[in-house]
């Protein structure tokens, strides 16, 4: 695999090639999504629902680090695509290795100060008595482990490479998914396990990522230590490009963080263990959509970069419709399936009762659930960045939020109904702005990097 692979995302047809690119990284998203539903009933059987309560409390942080990693992979892979179909292999490097170091410092950053602050961040997460020792525990082990929380799949993704892109989160998972129990059950660490489990695994992503950009040689570009000087103008488009990954990843923080305060209020540990339960099977579900966000982003990075706008149209069509009969098909099955998914997770008669009831009404949600990401991602392909900053925040704070807060007023029944009338809503209003700006090719023409191949 070398250059000829990137220029195959130019000359392939689009539709095999959307599928492919679809298919390996839905493959390396469910394999986490499998991590997180292994994870889960590692220690809500191992520990207790109690557990893994307080371990979902921690959720928002990870989503953080999530957030992190989406800026800095979207930014970054938006530069590399564009720049490989450019021909410009410097700019590329630089994009990288720019990538790198922005999310280790940042990461270092997060690390610091969770640990200073844990405590009052467990308050405003919703932690409780019960809660609080367990997601002590799990939340400091992640912190301690956050610089190794990504092994930047995107950027490999960008210039073709779907396999390796796909075993950067395969093999880790794999590790993630052999140490819980062995941690859990036979060491007898419980929670301490769980979350030594998880850093452990990001430790291999971020090994074989390293050896991926820094070592390996059958590439267009290969990363120099030069490289990972700051570089003001490729760092400014970097974080612009990437910023509404960020702040959509905090927004969903944030949004599951007032869930969780909103349920300590309606029902306690009960609910909080259900709405655990139905998180972690939504993440596993939906986990087909995001990777068909993440498969058309190099297609679109790239083809945009070389000013193929019929290519670029194509895929986006396709991504959409792909995402939205998916959607579809999910929640058809979550709705026949509900009870004896909640069931492999506890045998707690309330929480299970609450589980069900919440996962059927939250799976009314699935069918439009990738639109408002898949859109924003497709701004970020082609160096858009207001358009996806306008979906990131507006389908945060404009509409999840608010009808959050207000359908809680109502109860926890209603709190549920909120989730699938703020998907709808976010949903029609990303698609009117993809309606609006997306069909203007002026808008996207090839950034003004320089077109030629600088051979390194």
């Amino acid at each position: 695999m070398n250059a000829d692979q990137a220029a195959a995302l130019g000359t392939r047809p689009v539709g095999p090639l959307l599928w492919s690119s679809s298919f390996q990284s839905t493959i390396a998203v469910a394999t986490y999504g499998i991590y997180a539903l292994t994870n889960a009933w590692f220690v809500s059987r191992g520990v207790g629902s109690i557990a893994f309560a307080a371990v979902n409390l921690v959720a928002p942080v990870l989503m953080i680090l999530g957030a992190v990693t989406t800026t800095v992979g979207a930014g970054g892979a938006s530069l590399v695509s564009r720049s490989l179909g450019l021909g410009d292999l410097r700019q590329a490097a630089r994009a990288t290795g720019t990538a790198f170091v922005v999310y280790w410092a940042t990461a270092l950053v997060i690390t610091v100060v969770g640990l200073v602050f844990l405590d009052p961040l467990l308050t405003l997460l919703g932690a409780t008595d019960e809660t609080r020792g367990y997601a002590h525990v799990y939340g400091a082990v992640i912190l301690a482990g956050s610089i190794t929380a990504t092994g930047f799949s995107s950027l490999v993704r960008a210039e073709g490479r779907m396999r390796f892109a796909t075993m950067l989160w395969v093999v880790p998972v794999v590790c993630q998914i052999v140490l819980d129990p062995v941690l859990i059950f036979g060491f007898d660490l419980g929670v301490l396990g769980a979350a030594l489990g998880t850093v452990g695994g990001q430790a291999v992503s971020m090994g074989m990522s390293l050896w991926f950009f820094f070592v390996q040689r059958d590439r267009p570009y290969r990363v120099a230590l030069a490289d990972l000087r700051p570089h003001g103008p490729t760092l400014r488009k970097l974080v612009a490009v990437g910023a509404p990954s960020f702040l959509g990843g905090f927004g969903a923080t944030l949004v599951v963080a007032l869930v969780n305060n909103l349920l300590v209020v309606l029902g306690g540990p009960v609910l909080m263990s259900a709405y655990a339960i139905c998180a972690r099977i939504g993440t596993f579900v939906l986990m087909p959509q995001l990777g068909i966000s993440q498969g058309m982003q190099p297609l679109i990075g790239y083809n945009a970069g070389r000013g193929l706008t019929d290519r670029v149209d194509r895929t986006r069509t396709l991504a959409v419709r792909a995402s939205l009969a998916y959607g579809t098909v999910a929640c058809l099955a979550v709705l026949v399936t509900a009870g004896p998914l909640v069931g492999v997770f506890t045998d707690d008669p309330a929480v299970r009762d609450a589980a069900t009831d919440a996962l059927r009404v939250l799976a009314l949600a699935y069918p439009l659930a990738g639109v408002a990401i898949l859109v924003s991602a497709y701004f970020q392909a082609i160096g858009r960045a207001l358009p996806s900053y306008v979906i990131s925040i507006g389908s945060i704070i404009a509409i999840r939020v608010p009808v959050l807060l207000v359908f809680g007023l109502f109860g926890v029944g209603w709190l549920w109904v909120s989730f699938p009338v703020a998907e709808l809503v976010a949903a029609v209003a990303a698609l009117t702005i993809l309606r609006v700006l997306g069909g203007d090719r002026a808008a996207w023409r090839p950034p003004p990097f320089r077109r030629r191949v600088r051979r390194r």
